[in-house]
């Protein structure tokens, strides 16, 4: 199966005035949960993966093939995604494996260094269809191996948006607003006055990066205002963790078995199920 570009999907969902989500993979029943999901609800799927759960797959070679094989009773395109690549060489080895969709993040680096970098990764994937994401602003929490405490975290500025697209190339632009990865503390408060700045000088569709417990009014409104993707990673896996927890509390004689992972499976499904609904409004 030919993964889908991502880049299509997000000019369809701007279009639509919807966003797609785009669920974290760590294995091929969670990769089968969305794609699931999808089909049932004919919505494209998404899947973004980070460096350790492709680490967790076998490579990048072989996390195509087992995505490929999930996918292969789909009936919605389905996109792979790199997400939270900091270095060049692993957008590269994601591409020539058959990654649809890389994510360079340089948020980190000097403003002309995230330039540079992500002017780079566009060079590279775009003569072979392939999407490119990338970041301005931080946001608070932990993806992987970055850790990004409060004081570090900064909004993405609609001006510097719009130098960056205008001097990369980029095809989708995840921005800071207000969201953070991992769980929260507190409730957020997007910043909807900044992403309408920065959707109105940059046009390109845009990502919500920590949706996972963003109050769905709070994201709604950031999709009718120019968000076209949402990243949710920990309720997806949540959902998966704490379908053993329940199997074992609502059964006295449980017994490890393949079941457990059908049933987890399921719960991470339904999860996703209700992003998908909410995100299109359904």
């Amino acid at each position: 199966m030919k993964l889908a570009p991502m880049k299509e999907l997000l000019v369809q969902a701007q279009e639509k005035g919807i966003a797609y989500g785009a669920y974290v993979a760590v294995s091929y029943d969670t990769a089968l949960a969305a794609i699931e999901a999808g089909s049932e609800m004919n919505i494209p799927v998404i899947l973004i993966m980070g460096t350790d759960c492709i680490e967790l797959l076998g490579g990048f070679e072989s996390t195509v093939r087992i995505i490929r094989e999930a996918a292969k009773d789909a009936t919605v395109p389905v996109a792979l995604h790199l997400d939270h690549s900091r270095s060049y060489e692993d957008c590269c080895k994601a591409i020539n494996a058959g990654f649809s969709s890389v994510m360079i993040d340089g948020s980190a680096l000097p403003f002309e260094e995230n330039i540079a970098l992500t002017r780079k990764v566009v060079e590279f994937a775009h003569p072979q269809g392939v999407t490119v994401e990338a970041e301005l602003g931080r946001l608070v929490g932990e993806e992987g191996d970055l850790i990004v405490h409060s004081p570090d975290a900064a909004q993405t500025d609609p001006e510097q948006a719009r130098q960056f697209v205008e001097a990369t190339g980029v095809d989708c632009l995840a921005v800071a607003i207000g969201t953070q990865h991992g769980a929260y503390r507190q409730a957020p408060h997007l910043n909807i006055e900044r992403l309408k700045k920065i959707r109105e000088v940059t046009g390109l569709p845009l990502v919500l990066h920590g949706g996972s417990g963003t109050p769905i009014d709070q994201v709604q409104d950031a999709i009718r205002n120019g968000i076209a993707k949402i990243n949710i990673a920990t309720d997806v896996m949540t959902a998966y963790v704490q379908s053993f927890d329940a199997q074992r509390a609502n059964n006295p004689e449980f017994k490890y078995n393949t079941a457990m992972y059908l049933k987890a499976k399921e719960a991470a499904k339904q999860v996703i199920l209700e992003k998908m609904r909410a995100f299109s409004f359904q």
